[in-house]
């Protein structure tokens, strides 16, 4: 008597190259924070943020002929439009607080955005919020505060921005969901880049500054490191489940806080190291919950949230 044969495995599911893509990605956006950091206060951060996604959008070229066939229905178009205001927001805020406070405090603060996804899938989606995420969102909220320690020392501009960042930012991904249910990953991000450049025209005109070749140079930089980092999370997407992917997101925390301590002299603190590995217990909590349950995931692994 034989014995077939095992079936083999997917070619599509290799998680050890899935890990590399994603630990590509992560480098990737830890570099969009240190450009953005070298640039400083130099340029206001509506011009920054108008420049990145200006420079971004010659990434776009090769989608042009879809987008210009493209005939959203009005709901879309109010999906699309709600998406640009928010992310707009949410960009604006992120470039002024990554000049203003140390690179680990705004990476651990980013990952609060997942939480806000999962409140927000639940105010708006009709999502269920079961016990298990409402403790993992407490947990994650106790993050904040242990990072923040309000009371215990100053909260400044910076900090607050990053807040209405991650909550804005969590906003364009619920947007960016329920456009996705109608039309594809590439054009979702197409009409995104395009709507934040229209929305951060107007502001960045009020705030416009002559700026010099080198800071023109890190802000191109800056939108290629975002397009390869979007495009290497996709990689690893295709790869390897999220439950495999996601840890590793975090060594972004790990990276930016040496970034900080050897690039910007930038003191190590203890608290916000703290603080980010509570929270991101609390988020890798969810999404293992969500993949045991085999659920459709609602909250986005950290990177997805990115500018």
């Amino acid at each position: 008597m034989t014995t077939a044969p095992a079936p083999a495995a997917s070619p599509t599911y290799r998680p050890l190259a899935g890990i590399g893509w994603m630990l590509l990605t992560g480098l990737c956006f830890v570099a969009v924070n240190v450009l953005v950091k070298f640039l400083g206060p130099r340029v206001p951060a509506p011009q920054a943020a108008f420049l990145r996604f200006l420079f971004g959008l010659v990434f776009l070229l090769p989608m042009w002929p879809v987008l210009r066939d493209l005939r959203p229905t009005a709901r879309q178009w109010r999906l699309i439009a709600g998406r640009g205001v928010v992310h707009t927001g949410a960009v604006t805020l992120w470039f002024f607080a990554m000049t203003r406070i140390p690179l680990a405090d705004v990476n651990a603060m980013n990952y609060m955005t997942p939480i806000y996804v999962t409140i927000g899938a639940a105010l708006f989606l009709g999502e269920t919020l079961a016990t298990r995420r409402i403790i993992a969102i407490g947990v994650a909220l106790v993050g904040a505060l242990i990072i923040l320690r309000p009371g215990f020392r100053e909260i400044g501009p910076g900090h607050m921005a990053m807040l209405g960042s991650s909550v804005f930012f969590g906003a364009s991904f619920l947007s960016g969901k329920l456009l996705a249910d109608d039309l594809s990953p590439a054009v979702v991000v197409a009409a995104l880049s395009l709507a934040v450049t229209i929305g951060m025209a107007p502001l960045a005109i009020m705030v416009w500054q002559p700026v010099t070749l080198h800071d023109g140079l890190l802000l191109f930089a800056v939108a290629s490191c975002a397009t390869l980092g979007h495009y290497t999370m996709t990689r690893a997407f295709k790869l390897a489940p999220v439950t495999i992917t996601q840890p590793v997101t975090f060594l972004q925390l790990v990276w930016a806080t040496l970034f900080g301590v050897f690039l910007f002299h930038e003191a190590v603190d203890g608290f916000v190291l703290l603080g980010g590995g509570i929270i991101i217990a609390a988020v890798s909590f969810i999404t293992w919950r969500e993949a045991k349950a085999k659920r459709r995931a609602t909250t986005p692994p950290v990177p997805a949230t990115k500018l």
